[in-house]
């Protein structure tokens, strides 16, 4: 039994050792299919400074929601600002979007961009990719 052993461990002790890896998925990006755009009234602003652009912020976010640039837009429940999903695919043609409301360019409010694209989590689940 000890030669078996011995024979064994001088068999294991030949052969090359290599690490055991695991491959990598293949990782698919994720198409950016909108930008979410929270906007906040900055905490420095008057209240009443801000409600005097109001009618005009309306009118501007009304006619992108027409022009097909704002998909969605939702009050924010603190009710400091807004969010906004824009169908754009860079965070730059948002910016160029937002841009037209009148209480950013006031310097009103905080912007903050998200782009945003289908959940990846679900890659995992359903395997490789079929394309």
């Amino acid at each position: 039994m000890m030669v078996l052993r011995l024979s064994a461990l001088i068999l294991v002790a030949g052969l090359p050792m290599q690490p055991q890896t695991v491959p990598a998925p293949a990782v698919n990006p994720t198409p950016l299919t909108e930008v979410m755009v929270m906007t906040s009234r900055k905490p420095a602003q008057a209240l009443p400074d801000v409600m005097k652009l109001v009618q005009e912020e309306v009118r501007v976010a009304v006619q992108l929601y027409l022009d097909g640039k704002i998909d969605r837009w939702y009050t924010r429940s603190d009710g400091n600002g807004a969010v906004l999903f824009l169908n754009c695919k860079t965070v730059d043609e948002a910016k160029e979007i937002v841009s037209a409301l009148p209480m950013v360019k006031a310097g009103y409010l905080d912007v903050e961009y998200v782009p945003v694209g289908p959940f990846s989590g679900l890659r995992a689940l359903i395997g490789p990719s079929l394309h």
